[in-house]
């Protein structure tokens, strides 16, 4: 391999963009694998392909430093640039010594919407892309969730990015760099028992003292339009490659990424999804087996998919038929595979959602019960007073925060035993129930504030008595104080089989912090709100109010 550095690349508006390029030794041309990262052209961090891999299966691999980050010129403004940059960006790698004039795209995240990017902008060049856990709409995950700010991403990306910035600058600042780090650090590393405290959470204070720009939040409040850069929902007929989508059961941008795949091929496009037991950057190692606590197997890991293959041949399997015209069967292959938790084992599919789920309700009973049979009398509502200068901790999910706060199933027995957290139990199941698709709850609830949040998790509940968590999800609410009203909260998605013998679980409460921000129950805006108050919150599961969540269950087959 050979590998050339710090190759120059003008954009349009003449803005200079750095890259590396891979080449293999061997006799070409080949076609041109390319990443475009904020996070550093030499970094491993969200590639989640083998570069070194890739060489010696005949393609050259670039890894450009988009606008405004390491070396690169040019402002510093997340998801600002992509769509022009992945454009001429593509189109300079096509035109490389060496190059057969094709493209592909690759890598996750931040990376995998910049190949949304370049994709909706539709360089000739360009001929498929494999984005990895990456968001569709930033208002479903990325800057809000259910109206909530996904508070634990924006501080700690921001500060991180922050930091970054902060380096840049050394060479013609050095004496400002090194007054203004240490404040920032300490900001970062003080997120948990400090930072994502600080109010207004809109204006985050500790991201105001950084002066650097955040991801996205801030400008997205102050003006919605400022999200179409970030915003791939509703482009998807303009996208012509073929994309290969991979997400995780445990990863802040799972539903983007199923939302994505369900697009394409929505629009006749190919599309294929693979989907495992994965947190957003799942561990190395002996430990990448682990999401939170709970041990998947070796056949989940990204390097021993299935103990048949890995995700790295996968991919390069998808580039040999799109970029290299191999007919490898690729298309005669299921284009969807799924990760079956409880049974962990990985299943083959041929779309998503399944159409064979079937939506079932389990309705909130009195005396904590979770049932199929709805309630039938007038049952008494169930209380809890919560109080946003006493949250509910965050404890794993589907999310990207500091470490203090890892993704991924953990006991939430701790979360249970508070008063301003209501819990609703099945009975031990007489049969394995599986669970595979978008999770719903229909909750009818009442509070005394303007506004509040109404925050769901469904759990599945071992024979130990052990309640891990599956899913998750939040609804920021404003209405009439008193006034009982039906709500839709959105779980988003999961496949996990509650076994025999298991019990399944629904959390309802109104806060998950800092994953999202605590409502402070006044109905102020969150960009500048301060002063707290308590809400009274009332559930209903009566015979008029019969709140349930609809599971999406897979039939078994006899």
């Amino acid at each position: 391999m050979e590998i050339e550095f710090d190759l120059p690349a003008k954009m349009r508006d003449g803005t200079v963009l750095y890259a590396d390029v891979y080449r293999p030794t061997t006799d070409g041309p080949w076609p041109v694998l390319l990443h475009r990262t904020p996070y550093g052209r030499r970094s491993a961090v969200m590639t989640i392909l083998d570069p070194f891999e890739a060489v010696s299966r005949g393609y050259m691999v670039v890894h450009q430093d988009t606008r405004g980050s390491s070396q690169s010129e040019g402002e510093w403004l997340p998801f600002g640039y992509e769509v022009d940059d992945g454009y001429d960006t593509v189109r300079w790698a096509a035109a490389l010594p060496g190059s057969s004039g094709v493209v592909g795209m690759f890598g996750g995240s931040y990376t995998g919407n910049t190949q949304w990017a370049a994709a909706v902008a539709a360089p000739p060049e360009l001929r498929a892309i494999i984005p990895q856990v990456t968001w569709s709409d930033p208002s479903d995950g990325l800057y809000f969730r259910g109206g909530a700010i996904e508070l634990g991403l924006y501080g700690a990306w921001s500060l991180q990015t922050g930091a970054a910035q902060l380096a840049r600058r050394v060479a013609e600042d050095p004496a400002g760099v090194m007054a203004a780090l240490p404040a920032l650090i300490a900001d970062y590393d003080g997120l948990a028992p400090r930072s994502y405290w600080e109010l207004p959470a809109g204006a985050l204070p500790a991201i105001a003292r950084g002066g650097f720009p955040d991801i996205g939040v801030e400008r997205a409040l102050a003006d919605p339009s400022s999200a179409e850069g970030a915003t791939i929902h509703g482009k998807h007929d303009r996208v012509e490659v073929p994309a290969f989508n991979v997400a995780g059961w445990y990863d802040i941008f799972l539903q983007g990424t199923l939302d994505n795949h369900v697009a394409m091929a929505g629009h006749g496009k190919p599309s294929r999804l693979v989907v495992g037991p994965w947190t957003h950057v799942p561990p190395a190692g002996p430990d990448g087996v682990m999401a939170g606590e709970v041990n998947f197997g070796l056949a989940s890991m990204r390097q021993m998919l299935g103990l048949s293959t890995s995700l790295d041949q996968l991919q390069l399997r998808w580039y040999d038929h799109w970029l290299k015209e191999i007919d490898n069967g690729v298309n005669d292959e299921a284009p969807v595979k799924i990760f079956v938790m409880g049974v962990n084992e990985w299943r083959d599919e041929n779309e998503w959602p399944l159409a064979r789920a079937v939506d079932t309700p389990w309705h909130l009973r009195a005396d904590g019960g979770l049932t199929q049979t709805p309630p039938t009398t007038d049952e008494a509502p169930d209380s809890y007073v919560y109080d946003p200068a006493d949250p509910v901790i965050t404890r794993g999910g589907t999310l990207v925060m500091t470490g203090e706060f890892p993704a991924g199933a953990f006991d939430q027995r701790v979360v249970e035993e508070r008063a301003d957290v209501l819990v609703y139990t099945t009975e031990p199941l007489s049969e394995d129930i599986e669970v595979t698709g978008r999770i719903r709850m229909r909750l009818h609830a009442a509070t005394d504030a303007p506004s509040t949040d109404w925050v769901v998790r469904l759990c599945d509940v071992d024979t130990d008595n052990v309640s891990r968590n599956i899913s998750d999800g939040v609804l920021r609410i404003h209405g009439t104080p008193g006034e009982p009203a039906e709500r839709e909260i959105d779980l988003w998605s999961t496949s996990n089989v509650f076994l025999a013998g298991h019990r399944i679980r629904i959390q309802i409460t109104s806060s998950n912090f800092p994953r999202w921000d605590r409502n402070l129950n006044t109905g102020e805006p969150s960009q500048t709100a301060t002063a707290m108050r308590t809400a009274q919150q009332t559930i209903f599961h009566d015979s008029a109010r019969p709140s349930r969540i609809v599971l999406p269950v897979i039939p078994r087959i006899s």
